[in-house]
Formats: C-alpha cells, sequence, structure tokens
C-alpha cells in the first residue's frame, strides 16, 4: 500500500494544535512538506520545528488569521510564489460556540458560514489551480459527526457542518477527473481543547462537575473513551495518499462507533 507523499506539499489550516497539530505530524512522517498556518506565531514555529523531517522536507509556518479574507489570500499568494502548489490541503477551523440553534442570533450563523463556508472557498480558488496543474489532489475537511447525526447544544455548528459537508460533495464530483479527490473526516469526541471546552460548558449549564461530565461523555462512546488526536490523523494520512485515489466524497466517523447511524 503506498502512503508515500514524497514531494508533495500539504497545507494544514488550524495547524498550531489539536487535531491540525496531529494531522501536520502525520503527513511529515508519510513525507510531505508541511505548511502549518494558524493565528499564533509562537505555537506555529513550535509545530514547525517538531515535525518529523526524515525525507529532506522544509516545513514552514503562515502566521495569518483566516477570518481576514484579504490577509489570508496575500499570505497563500506568497507561500504558493516561494514553495509552489499545494498537492493536500487540510480545512481544519475551530468550531462555534455552543449553544440551541432556536437561542442562536442570525448573526452567529452569518458569522460562521463566513469563517467556514466562504473562507474555504476562498482557499480553493487558491489552490485548485496548482492540484490541476499536478494532476493530484487531497482535499480533507475535518468536520463533525454531527454531519451525519445532529449534537445537542450546538444548532450553529450543525448548520454549518452541514453545508461545508455538502459542498465537499459536490466538489467531489466536479473535481474527481482532475485527479483530486475530496473527502470529509468526522471526528467524535477527541482530547482536544475544543472538547475540553464543551465538557465546561455542560458543567456550567448543568451544575456537574468537568469529571462527571467527561465520564457521562465517554461512557457513551462504545469503545469507552475520548480519541487521541494521532487517532484522526491516521484516516487524514491515509486518505491523503496515492493508496485512496478511488474513495471520494465519503463522510468518515473517526469516533469509536458512537454515531447511530449508517
Amino acid at each position: 500500500m503506498n502512503l508515500d507523499l514524497s514531494g508533495r506539499r500539504a497545507l494544514v489550516c488550524g495547524g498550531s494544535q489539536g487535531l491540525g497539530e496531529a494531522c501536520a505530524r502525520q503527513l511529515a512522517a508519510q513525507g510531505a512538506e508541511v505548511v502549518v498556518l494558524a493565528r499564533s506565531l509562537d505555537k506555529l514555529q513550535r509545530v514547525r520545528d517538531s515535525l518529523p523531517a526524515e525525507h529532506g522536507q522544509r516545513h514552514d509556518v503562515l502566521a495569518v488569521d483566516a477570518t481576514d479574507r484579504a490577509a489570508l489570500a496575500l499570505a497563500l499568494a506568497g507561500e504558493l510564489e516561494r514553495g509552489g502548489p499545494f498537492h493536500i490541503w487540510l480545512n481544519n477551523t475551530g468550531g462555534p460556540a455552543p449553544g440551541r440553534a432556536s437561542d442562536a442570533l442570525p448573526e452567529a450563523y452569518a458569522d460562521a458560514l463566513m469563517q467556514h463556508m466562504v473562507n474555504a472557498q476562498a482557499i480553493l480558488k487558491q489552490l485548485l489551480p496548482g492540484m490541476r496543474s499536478a494532476g493530484y489532489g487531497r482535499i480533507l475537511n475535518v468536520l463533525s459527526t454531527s454531519v451525519k447525526q445532529p449534537l445537542a447544544s450546538l444548532g450553529v455548528s450543525n448548520t454549518v457542518r452541514a453545508a461545508v459537508a455538502n459542498w465537499a460533495k459536490t466538489l467531489s464530483s466536479e473535481l474527481a477527473a482532475d485527479g483530486i479527490t475530496v473527502n470529509n473526516v468526522l471526528p467524535g469526541l477527541t482530547q482536544t481543547p475544543r472538547l475540553n471546552s464543551l465538557i465546561a460548558s455542560t458543567a456550567t449549564s448543568s451544575g456537574r462537575s468537568v469529571e462527571q461530565v467527561a465520564t457521562g461523555m465517554a461512557a457513551r462512546v462504545p469503545v469507552g473513551r475520548f480519541a487521541e488526536p494521532a487517532e484522526l490523523a491516521n484516516a487524514v494520512g491515509f486518505l491523503a495518499s496515492p493508496a485512496a485515489s478511488y474513495i471520494n466524497g465519503i463522510n468518515l466517523p473517526v469516533d469509536g462507533g458512537m454515531t447511530g447511524s449508517l
């Protein structure tokens, strides 16, 4: 099975921590040259300096606020000119604040759609010519199991994640003939700052302790525990590889069997 990504460049959004950092590490271990993108330069530099480089790669960072479309476009243009096209794009963005769908302000939906959907389309427009020219592209969206089964108290997130999933499915049909696949990985309960934030929010609203909330959440997972970020990164590494060339347009839960739908 060919998992080798030598000679490939990967852009990992949200690459300064959590799932993005784990995916950057996995892609680099498979031979890709990785550029990690997020706001914090210090965190990005720490990640970059810790990435495997056994294939002689020179990893890099892009410290930019992805919600500032003009700054993001300028930063990406400079990186494309400096290093050439990206063959792999991990589209990974922190989720909207928790809360009931009926309680959310209209602006919350508009802001989330801009952050997750409109910005993703802007990045796509910059990366697509290089992927097409190379005849190789792997677009991987880190979404949520809410794409298959909406989650309680994540009204805005459920809505926006589903929109991105349908965008990705549409792209998967349009781009396949160019050697570009588009897939979604759907993390379940994974040990990340995002999960810690959700646990803390639930504890506050329910009057339970953080430990009680975390134990109750883990008990709902068939394998009986939260995932490690590296376990999702393993799926990303496979889908980014030549071995996954005939897998296109799927939603892949990495959730320990928690999602109650096919």
